[in-house]
């Protein structure tokens, strides 16, 4: 009978634990068909930000453009703004000091062209001149395209100012540059021939599609390497920046109002059989197409690209000029 009993009890507590596990597999199946129809939690909605927003998020300031963007529109207006007032005397010194400048690049070119006969290396070498132009913070006429434009719609100058500051620079670069090549051509005589030669490429063909393309090539490459050298000041930089522009534009003999000019007024002064008048003609054309260059195809579309920083600039002045 005692092991009847036991048996019994061993029965019924086998039984109470089957009950128990189909009651927890019930309560789960429940759960289950419960949470398939509970809504689900949203998920955290993506990056919403705008792109003003996350220009902002990624850069160091919160200026709608890009931090290095933002630090060249700044320098350029900062500069621009000097230049343009300059006193009377800084713009004939700077200008005149342009030309003496250009001239040293002429020199090293008939050196070069002299011993090598080869224009791209010719071309190298003028840009010495234009390193030392830039080392001495003189001014030529096409790189004041892009710089103080950026001060005048900024609000930091006049257009008066600017055409007061491009008559100077235009003319003392054609004085102190035909000045140089003087004294080029008395000093160095053996390289009148290929002087002449060089000028001559310049003034032959006139005014046609392919030398109105060189113009606008030459005032749109000098306008470019005004910018490139606001966005770096290592000298590094300063250096190949002289030495590419000698490169294309003299080097590939694009045309250009104040630089080309140094080397047709050597070969005047040399005993070339061009005029003073040939000259004026060649550059009535030559220096419109350059300032196309460098205004319309880099100088405008800059403008452009920073909009938002010179209408800041501007708010920026009236608030100022209001207190």
């Amino acid at each position: 009978m005692a092991a009847d009993s036991e048996q019994g009890e061993r029965d019924e507590q086998a039984g109470q634990v089957d009950r128990r596990e189909r009651e927890n597999q019930s309560g789960r199946a429940g759960q289950r068909g419960r949470d398939r129809l509970r809504p689900r939690a949203k998920q955290p909605a993506p990056n919403t930000r705008s792109q003003h927003d996350e220009r902002e998020h990624l850069g160091e300031s919160d200026e709608p453009l890009e931090d290095k963007l933002v630090e060249e529109f700044r320098g350029t207006v900062e500069e621009g703004a000097n230049r343009l007032n300059r006193t009377w005397r800084a713009l004939v010194i700077t200008g005149l000091f342009g030309g003496i400048d250009v001239g040293i690049g002429l020199l090293a070119m008939l050196a070069v062209l002299d011993a090598t006969g080869s224009k791209l290396l010719g071309g190298l070498a003028f840009g010495i001149g234009l390193y030392a132009l830039r080392l001495a913070h003189s001014e030529l006429f096409t790189e004041d395209f892009l710089v103080p434009i950026n001060a005048i719609v900024a609000g930091h100058g006049t257009w008066g100012q600017l055409v007061r500051l491009w008559t100077v620079t235009l003319v003392t670069n054609l004085v102190g540059g035909w000045a140089f090549a003087w004294v080029v051509v008395a000093a160095f005589p053996a390289f009148d021939d290929v002087l002449i030669e060089a000028a001559t490429g310049y003034m032959d063909k006139g005014l046609t599609v392919e030398t109105a393309a060189l113009a606008l090539l030459a005032g749109f490459t000098i306008t470019l390497v005004t910018r490139m050298a606001q966005g770096s000041t290592e000298g590094i930089a300063t250096i190949a920046n002289s030495l590419i522009s000698g490169l294309l534009v003299v080097g590939l003999g694009m045309l250009h109002g104040a630089l080309s000019s140094a080397v047709i007024f050597g070969a005047m002064h040399a005993g070339a059989d061009i005029s003073y008048l040939s000259w004026l003609v060649w550059f009535a054309w030559v220096i419109p197409l350059n300032m196309a260059g460098g205004l319309l195809m880099l100088t405008l579309p800059r403008l452009v690209r920073t909009w938002e920083l010179v209408r800041e600039e501007r708010d920026a002045l009236r608030a100022t000029d209001g207190q």
